[in-house]
């Protein structure tokens, strides 16, 4: 039983206790606090816990400006403020700091702080128990004030007189150089502004994990994720970017569902924690994390998806509460003593939060050049400009507007320059550090945690920052040109035909799923067995066997986490493709098991050894025959299991599966029941299993096939070339190779005859409708169910084919 507020009058209490506080109390309390008590009084009923506490108010906040008479003496130091003057403003901001901590707390708030402090104590059964204490000000969090953590938090208080000094601190923390920027910027009076004080049960992370997480992709703005950041210790150094922490994405839909969507878990540097400083002269310090806990992950799998359920819960209240949707910025701890999970902090996200996607810019270089350095992409965009490095807050005023900022990492105070930068370049942070939030509010591209920037990167030197491409971000030497693309959404309506798209990235996906699209078509598993995977599926299902070595060597490293190196490939391979699967879900996306062909999967970590010499690899030991073959069975089985785990784990049941260079019916026979001994039977859960037509044999057997599989995608590409009979690479008869070709749309059109007759689905993956309209014309005549693209032919390809099926089908074009 919590003490009562000396007011029964909300309005009239100088301190509340968090099950008093709701999110309509952010003008006594302030959005932080309030939030807390939303979260306290409503959220814990459904398995949320919340470290328990009290908070001032904005009453108390001005009676202790009025009793000690310091709003005539603020108004008169801010009275020829300038913030772009860097000392004029730092020169305001330390005169009112030191004003407001030399003057007492008023006797009666001092009374109440210190008999909840009392109650808190008890309630933990220590004398005196150690809390956090967090500045929330009234304007924090407001729909016009976008930047959260303005002022100070201070962890690990014990004590009376250390509880109260911080108190003050925090009053004084309204007056910080950033947050009189701050205000002055937002049209916000200073004297309007109140601030209230979270006093909170501290949660041991320092002896276990913290972190913040996001329900929706900060970069895409998709909304289907939970993104979740985590490093050993005190939260702050993931806010402040002082560490690179562990990743984690979680799917949403599934998840509510029952499943265990993690889609992605990528291993942070984590490099330092935050612990006390116990016997210490500091509260807390940094300490390094031993190399052995760094090549760890800091959660475990169900605790990842306990915050993600979190997650998903406090969204879902506070998109209730506001009558729309409400995407939220959280902040985490894990008890290191009892080993539970706590939420400290929940407050809408501010970045996407009621933004609409009517219009897309697409940002894509146009040539390339070396890369200087890479990180963490923040932003979709591409900017020219010169480099400016600053080592420290010292140097910011050297400065000038329109450089490109390299640091080590940046705090609030860097904030005023920050607003000057075309962009961010920082050595240290992950996606939800200080510089990438605030760079991605201020719509200003950022790449973090690239550890040598202010090595690599001169002042002076020209350079083009790109975050255009995926999830790494690059900083290229000289400037590339690139283009800028607008595209109005709202203004393209569906084909009949059905427009899908080829995805090999699944960095790339969560943003190519807001283009007009009717799925994927073709994802391909190479680009992920290349950048995700990069080692050979034989080498580790043989790894004890392998020669000692450089590539050995390699594996060991990357694996080190896996007592089972084969986890490995199919956790990896999963992951990527489970990005794809659910950055598009519901709509169907068509996985092609490998394709690569004997000298490609010999580039592979430990390939080498497993792959036979052959002079035309291109008509080899490649696609369906591989599948079933003792050179390759087990590894084809690691696929199975990869696939098996985005449907059955994920729930991401709109994952199909495509076999490529299928020769003979009875190969695609024995490729149905491989699959199935792994645990891929065709119509089971609603599993589709299609075949690539790319060989003349495919066309002419394909009533046979189609007894086999459930549809066909045709490879226009491998199909002309074995029509033809050329070698498409060869610049000799290269002239000869054309899709176009009689030849060529013989076979395309008997292919799609007999499908349509056999009711099996059919399309085509590859550029061909995209670069000549009038083959997309034939194929469109012909009834082929959906052509599948690459990104940046869909929006061009998607209005060609409407006005071509408008001419074809009149005004009104058919239903699919």
């Amino acid at each position: 039983m919590n003490l009562p507020s000396q007011s029964t009058d909300k309005n009239q209490a100088l301190l509340l206790w968090f099950d008093e506080i709701n999110i309509k109390d952010v003008p006594l309390v302030g959005g932080k606090n309030a939030s807390l008590g939303e979260m306290y009084s409503h959220l814990c009923s459904k398995g949320i816990k919340v470290p328990h506490g009290f908070a001032t108010t904005a009453k108390a906040y001005r009676l202790f400006l009025s009793e000690n008479k310091l709003e005539e003496e603020l108004s008169r130091i801010l009275s020829d403020l300038n913030p772009r003057d860097l000392e004029n403003l730092r020169e305001r901001g330390r005169k009112i700091r030191s004003l407001i901590i030399d003057c007492p707390l008023p006797k009666e708030l001092e009374k109440e702080i210190l008999m909840a402090y009392s109650k808190l104590s008890e309630e933990a059964k220590l004398e005196a128990v150690d809390v956090a204490v967090r500045s929330s000000a009234t304007a924090e969090d407001l729909p016009g004030a976008s930047f959260a953590g303005q002022q100070e938090t201070y962890l690990n208080i014990r004590g009376r007189d250390n509880l109260l000094s911080s108190i003050k601190k925090c009053f004084a923390s309204l007056f910080t150089d950033r947050a009189i920027s701050y205000r002055t910027d937002m049209g916000f009076e200073h004297t309007k502004v109140a601030l209230s004080v979270g006093v909170q049960r501290m949660v041991r992370s320092d002896l276990a994990c913290s972190g913040v997480m996001f329900s929706i992709d900060t970069e895409s703005g998709f909304n289907n994720v939970v993104l979740i950041n985590s490093s050993y210790g005190l939260g702050e150094n993931i806010v402040q970017g002082i560490v690179n922490p562990d990743e984690y994405y979680v799917f949403k839909p599934t998840l509510m569902k029952g499943y265990k969507p993690i889609l992605q878990k990528r291993l942070g540097g984590k490099e330092l924690k935050l612990v006390y400083d116990i016997g210490g002269e500091k509260i807390v310090k940094n300490v390094p994390v031993p190399p052995e806990e760094r090549k760890k992950f800091s959660l475990t799998d169900e605790e990842i998806l306990t915050l993600a359920r979190w997650a998903c819960i406090v969204e879902e209240h506070y998109s209730e509460l506001n009558g729309r949707f409400t995407p939220m910025d959280m902040e985490w701890a894990k008890d290191g003593i009892t080993g539970e999970l706590f939420m400290l902090q929940a407050r809408p996200e501010t970045v996407h939060r009621g933004k609409t996607r009517n219009y897309i810019e697409f940002y894509r270089l146009k040539s390339t050049g070396p890369v200087l350095i890479e990180g963490r992409s923040v932003g979709e965009k591409i900017v020219h400009g010169k480099i400016k490095v600053i080592r420290n807050i010292g140097q910011i005023d050297q400065f000038k507007e329109g450089k490109i900022l390299v640091t080590e990492k940046t705090d609030p105070d860097w904030e005023p320059i920050m607003k000057k930068a075309r962009a961010i370049v920082t050595n240290r942070g992950g996606r939800t550090c200080h510089a990438a939030i605030v760079s991605r509010e201020l719509g200003v591209p950022a790449i973090v945690g690239t550890e040598r920037a202010t090595e690599v990167l001169k002042d002076g030197m020209t350079v083009t920052v790109s975050c255009a491409e995926g999830d790494v971000g690059k900083v290229y030497e000289g400037e590339i040109p690139f283009e800028i693309e607008k595209v109005n959404l709202e203004e393209i309506p569906r084909p009949r035909t059905k427009i899908m798209m080829n995805v090999g990235n699944p960095e790339e996906a969560f943003d190519l799923s807001f283009l007009p699209n009717d799925g994927v078509g073709l994802a391909r598993e190479e680009f992920i067995l290349t950048n995700y995977v990069r080692i050979h599926p034989m080498a580790l299902v043989h790894f004890e066997k392998l020669r000692e070595g450089p590539d050995k060597e390699k594996i060991r490293v990357l694996t080190e986490n896996y007592p089972r190196k084969t986890d490995f490939f199919v956790e990896k391979l999963a992951e990527g493709i489970g990005m794809i699967a659910a950055a598009f879900y519901p709509k169907e996306v068509i996985v092609r098991l490998s394709d690569f062909k004997t000298n490609e999967y010999a580039n592979l970590i430990g390939g080498v050894d497993f792959e036979p010499q052959e002079r035309n690899p291109m008509i080899g030991f490649r696609g369906a025959s591989r599948y079933y073959n003792p050179r390759y069975q087990a590894g084809f089985a690691l696929e199975c299991q990869a696939i098996k785990k985005v449907r059955e784990t994920f729930g991401l049941v709109n994952l199909k599966v495509m076999v490529p260079v299928v020769r003979t019916v009875e190969e695609g026979k024995r490729v149905i029941e491989e699959m199935e001994k792994n645990g891929l039977k065709k119509g089971e859960n609603g599993l589709e299993i299609y075949m690539m037509c790319e060989i003349p044999s495919n066309v002419i057997l394909a009533e046979e096939f189609c007894e086999v599989f459930d549809g066909f995608s045709i490879g226009s590409n491998d199909l002309t070339q074995l029509v033809l009979g050329l070698d498409r690479d060869s610049e000799i008869v290269a002239y000869l190779y054309d899709e176009r070709n009689e030849a060529v749309k013989r076979m395309i059109s008997s292919v799609i005859k007999t499908a349509k007759r056999k009711k099996r689905k059919i399309g085509i993956c590859g550029e061909a409708p995209s670069n000549y309209p009038e083959f997309a014309e034939f194929l469109v005549r012909e009834g082929i169910d959906s052509l599948s693209l690459s990104a940046d032919v869909i929006i061009k390809t998607t209005l060609n084919i409407l006005q071509l099926e408008k001419t074809l089908f009149g005004e009104q074009v058919p239903n699919r």
